[in-house]
């Protein structure tokens, strides 16, 4: 199980903590900490975890440019399975999370990628959400049962390696965030197939320092300008007309349905906006 992280020892505590405790036994998976931005702080935080939990947690710095993908790649190649896991620095996952991945891969033998749901929890906030539109945080929803499905997210994805013998290394050179996209496109035209895995879902957490307005807006805005830098490097971003009426759209959303969501897409409209303005390939 490989964990990037950069900066960020309270929430890799927790998710620690959750991926140490699964159900399947500690001698049948091993937790691979990679740090994108190597740090003491980091490295304390798995040893503290490791020694209170009995976990075998390895520690490895980052190698090759800076980012999410890299380390990635470096997790890859540091581990010794022949089944890898996925999860982001910022999850919590159940007991069985891990026991029904694997059990996802066993029922569904034709496939080489997994992956299931996210589900998003803010803890401590009281921003109202009217329902209509999904807040711009990472999710997945695919539905109650197991099925084929184009895309799953990096912060809970499994796959065999022979998933990279189709598809390659994860691209290094993409902006930071939704980098996962490309690496699945090529598995899919190499012949590779991604399965969602229903009942291996896991929590996607802002803890209330991080669930706050001011903060979820920062965050918002930051992936806004992310996701349209990865949409020009794909070649697949709408041009500034477009990126303005999404962003009309969104603070009408506020006014008509009083929902703080459409102050979270707002944020993230306008950074789209703002990277598209700035003509620069990366935020």
């Amino acid at each position: 199980m490989i964990v990037p992280t950069k900066g960020r020892p309270r929430y890799l505590r927790a998710a620690l903590e959750s991926l140490a405790a699964q159900d399947i036994g500690r001698d049948a998976y091993e937790l691979l900490v990679v740090d994108d931005g190597p740090s003491r702080d980091t490295r304390a935080v798995v040893e503290e975890v490791a020694a209170r939990t009995g976990m075998r947690i390895g520690y490895v710095e980052r190698e090759g440019v800076p980012g999410l993908n890299s380390a990635r790649n470096t997790g890859i190649a540091a581990a010794d399975a022949a089944f890898l896991a996925l999860v982001d620095d910022d999850v919590e996952a159940p007991r069985g999370w891990l026991r029904e991945l694997v059990a996802g891969r066993r029922r569904h033998p034709g496939y080489q990628c997994f992956g299931g749901p996210i589900r998003l929890r803010l803890e401590g906030s009281r921003l109202r959400m009217c329902g209509r539109e999904a807040p711009p945080i990472t999710t997945l929803d695919g539905g109650l049962r197991d099925r084929e499905i184009d895309l799953v997210w990096g912060a809970n994805m499994a796959f065999d390696r022979s998933a990279l013998e189709l598809a390659g290394s994860f691209d290094a050179g993409v902006p930071y965030g939704f980098d996962e996209d490309m690496w699945e496109r090529r598995l899919r035209a190499a012949g590779g197939r991604i399965m969602y895995v229903a009942r291996a879902g896991l929590v996607h957490r802002r803890d209330a320092s991080d669930a706050r307005l001011g903060a979820l807006a920062r965050e918002a805005y930051r992936r806004g300008r992310n996701l349209r830098a990865y949409s020009e490097h794909a070649q697949r971003a709408p041009g500034l007309g477009g990126e303005l009426r999404v962003l009309a759209g969104c603070v009408y959303h506020v006014f008509r349905y009083r929902c703080g969501n459409g102050l979270l897409l707002s944020a993230h409209s306008a950074g789209r906006v703002r990277q598209a303005l700035s003509g620069r390939s990366f935020p």
